[in-house]
């Protein structure tokens, strides 16, 4: 595509690669690839990989999310001289979930070309592997890693009206999916792992279960991507969230007889709050 008043001297090309299974590969990419002046990449090494696979020789250079932003201004005078720049993510559609978008937002605020190769990407191999309906669907990448953090994020994204895409290591996905459990008990929930590749695996059932099975399971390898259906019937108005204040559900458990501590931390994955919060309101109350 070209952007209204762009200088066709050169081009930026933000290019798909394979997300596994290297035969994924189209001739455009491959055309792409060779006829560019440079390459960008995430690491050189993941990207030297594919080119030596194609017998591929160009220019090649980190660009990854900690130096990306330096790299604009040189990036944009060598496309406005009449280069051909190509960026490439580890795997899969640059831009989602990586830091090639701002190379293209540069790039059409200075009037210069730029253009998609499309590629696989892992958020609609995922969805369509799901098996669940997915006419709207929300990507949300990452969730936070903080047990607090993610709990409130998840209460939060209950009221999207459509099917809910996670990507995850498969070290930290067992407590992802507990998590996932505990908000959204009634949603059938898709773990997809290896996509593309030799072991490519779905595993698929209602939250609650889908988190015991992976946590008795053996450790999860691959990349993991977790689809959560929409919401259901009732849902969101049952679970959306805590039903009392925190001054309540303080005053209730300081009754009970539960300790300040365990009461604290109890609380703060409940509420989605830092536990150092929760405590210093008990020890207001």
């Amino acid at each position: 595509m070209r952007a209204t008043g762009a200088n066709h001297a050169g081009m930026l090309s933000m290019v798909g690669t394979p997300i596994g299974n290297l035969d994924d590969i189209s001739a455009r990419v491959l055309a792409t690839l060779r006829n560019a002046d440079l390459l960008l990449c995430e690491d050189t090494r993941v990207t030297s990989k594919l080119l030596a696979r194609f017998d591929i020789r160009v220019p090649l250079q980190r660009c990854d999310e900690h130096v990306i932003r330096s790299r604009v201004p040189a990036v944009l005078e060598r496309v406005g001289a009449g280069e051909r720049v190509a960026f490439v993510s580890d795997a899969g559609m640059p831009g989602v979930s990586d830091p090639g978008r701002h190379l293209v937002d540069a790039a059409l605020d200075a009037g210069l070309s730029t253009e998609v190769i499309p590629g696989p990407s892992a958020v609609t191999c995922a969805l369509v592997a799901s098996g669940l309906p997915m006419e709207h669907f929300f990507f949300e990448g990452f969730l936070p890693r903080k047990q607090g953090q993610q709990l409130k994020r998840l209460r939060e994204l209950l009221v999207v009206p459509g099917a809910l895409v996670f990507y995850e290591s498969p070290h930290r996905v067992a407590d992802t999916l507990a998590s996932i459990a505990q908000v959204m008990p009634s949603r059938r929930v898709a773990l997809v792992r290896e996509l593309t590749k030799m072991h490519e695996e779905v595993v698929r059932d209602m939250a609650p279960a889908l988190a015991e099975r992976v946590a008795a399971g053996p450790e999860v390898r691959g990349e993991c991507v977790i689809v959560v259906e929409g919401p259901v019937q009732g849902e969101v108005l049952e679970t959306c969230g805590p039903s009392v204040s925190l001054a309540d559900a303080i005053a209730s458990g300081l009754e009970a007889g539960e300790s300040k501590s365990r009461l604290a931390k109890r609380l703060a994955r409940e509420y989605g709050l830092a536990r150092s919060q929760v405590y210093d309101a008990i020890l207001n109350a």
